[in-house]
């Protein structure tokens, strides 16, 4: 949708991927209208990869330019942005939601067990971005998808084109694999904000909960959306 009167801003990372529907930085994706600013220095290498805490100041930096342009609502287009929430927050007067992450709790609280987490990067999810989730002692099984190959390759290696029905069947391998190590689990929460195109077939295929960062985005929205 348009830009104009935007209900939520999103704090992009710089990349060059694809952005299809149902990604975080297609506007497209949202039944209501959003803005997309581009975070600079902030890319994969420096968030995805390692999370870099210099960056943090460019992000609050960010979120006050939104919340001046009247967005009621910010986020950001990548889970490991996790680690600025609480500065975030603090920064604006609006509701901030960086990560999908945030909704492990939540899901935890629902569903009373061991909840999943697929990740762009399991090896760079570290207990930090956990804790700043508020997910410190909640029973977790995470699994990465940074050894796929069409995944690493388009979002990983940010490249100008891909395969996203390989994409897919990737995610959804991932996503199998994850519940076949550990069949206790109750729901799924999907850190990478790219992730949302298929947790329709994510939910039909394994029979679980999904929480994404559309289901989120929207939640975020009905809260807001009356407001002046």
């Amino acid at each position: 949708m348009s830009e104009e009167k935007a209900v939520l801003g999103i704090l992009m990372l710089e990349t060059r991927f694809p952005r299809i529907v149902g990604d975080v930085g297609n506007p497209q994706t949202y039944p209501f209208p959003v803005k997309l600013k581009k975070i600079k220095g902030a890319n994969l290498r420096t968030v995805v990869w390692k999370t870099d805490p210099a960056l943090e100041d460019a992000f609050v930096k960010g979120a006050k330019e939104l919340e001046r342009e009247g967005v009621k609502a910010i986020t950001t287009s990548c889970g490991f942005t996790v680690l600025f929430q609480d500065k975030l927050a603090k920064a604006v007067k609006v509701p901030v939601f960086a990560s999908s992450l945030i909704m492990i709790p939540w899901a935890y609280r629902l569903l009373n067990g061991k909840i999943g987490v697929i990740t762009a990067n399991a090896g760079s999810l570290s207990q930090a971005h956990i804790e700043s989730a508020g997910a410190k002692d909640i029973p977790l099984a995470i699994k990465g998808l940074e050894n796929k190959k069409e995944f690493r390759k388009v979002i990983l290696e940010d490249a100008l084109d891909g395969d996203f029905t390989i994409i897919e069947e990737e995610v959804i391998e991932t996503a199998r694999s994850l519940l076949q190590e550990n069949p206790d689990i109750k729901g799924l929460v999907l850190e990478c904000h790219n992730l949302p195109p298929y947790t329709p077939r994510i939910q039909r295929e394994l029979g679980l909960p999904v929480f994404d960062f559309l289901s989120l985005a929207q939640f975020v929205y009905d809260a807001i959306a009356n407001t002046p």
